[in-house]
């Protein structure tokens, strides 16, 4: 079992952790929809950046 050779202060172990936190998620909005989607995704309805890229089934 690895047991750590000398104590590591809160500071340190902050300064570590600073880029763990979440972030919200980037939305845009498509242009020819009008529908709100995460970015650099196709939306629910098949368009990414305003064209049809996929044909969904109902």
């Amino acid at each position: 079992m690895a047991v750590p050779q000398n104590h590591q202060s809160r500071s340190r172990r902050d300064k570590r952790r600073t880029h763990d936190a979440l972030t919200a998620r980037q939305l845009a909005t498509d242009v020819q929809t009008g529908e709100v989607h995460i970015r650099h995704h196709v939306t629910e309805s098949g368009y990414y950046r305003g064209k049809k890229v996929v044909d969904i089934k109902d």
